[in-house]
C-alpha cells in the first residue's frame, strides 16, 4: 500500500491544518434549505469544504486555485484535461463541517481538529471571494450565477447528479 503523508496509508485523511474539498464534477446541483431551493447549478462541480483548524487565507488562495484549474472534464480525445473554467461551467461550494472529522478510532467520528464555526466560516467566504475574484478574471465571459453557495451553519438538503461518477478528494 502506498504511503502518503506522514508515513500513513494514502487513503488516510491527512490531518492538522487542511482545508478540505471533495469535489464532484455534476450534470447539475442544488441546495434546499427550510424548504427553500438557495442555490442550484447546471454543470459543472459541486463542492463539499470542511475547515480545519490552523487554516488561513494563504490556504484558501491556494485551494480556491487548484479548484479553478483542477482537470476533471473531458476533452474531445475523452481525456480528464479540462477545467470547470475551461468549459465555463458552473461552481457550488456547500460547507461542510462533517469534512473535518477525524474518524480513526472507535464508532464516533471526533472533530477536535475542525475550526471553530467562527474561523470555519470567515475562512470558507474568504475562499468563495477568492474564487470568485480568480475565476471571473481568468474568465471574463462566465456567467453572473457561475459560482453560488450553500448557507453556513444551516441544516442543508444537498441533490446533484454526479457524473462519472468523478469525485477528487482535495486538502491544501
Amino acid at each position: 500500500m502506498a504511503a502518503g503523508k506522514r508515513g500513513k496509508p494514502a487513503w488516510l485523511p491527512v490531518r492538522g491544518g487542511c482545508l478540505i474539498a471533495l469535489m464532484q464534477r455534476v450534470t447539475s446541483s442544488s441546495v434546499t434549505v427550510d424548504g427553500d431551493k438557495i442555490a442550484e447549478i447546471g454543470q459543472g462541480l459541486m463542492i463539499l469544504v470542511g475547515v480545519e483548524k490552523g487554516d488561513q487565507a494563504a490556504t484558501a488562495d491556494k485551494m480556491a486555485e487548484k479548484l479553478l484549474r483542477y482537470r476533471v472534464f473531458a476533452d474531445s480525445e475523452g481525456k480528464m484535461n479540462l477545467s470547470v473554467l475551461d468549459i465555463q461551467g458552473q461552481v457550488l461550494l456547500v460547507p461542510q463541517f462533517t469534512l473535518a472529522a477525524d474518524t480513526g478510532k472507535g464508532l464516533r467520528a471526533s472533530f477536535s481538529s475542525a475550526a471553530d464555526p467562527q474561523q470555519g466560516r470567515a475562512l470558507f467566504l474568504q475562499l468563495v471571494d477568492i474564487m470568485r475574484d480568480k475565476g471571473s478574471s481568468i474568465c471574463p465571459d462566465l456567467p453572473r450565477d457561475w459560482l453560488q453557495t450553500g448557507q453556513f451553519g444551516a441544516d442543508m438538503a444537498v441533490a446533484l447528479v454526479n457524473n462519472g461518477p468523478v469525485t477528487f478528494r482535495l486538502a491544501v
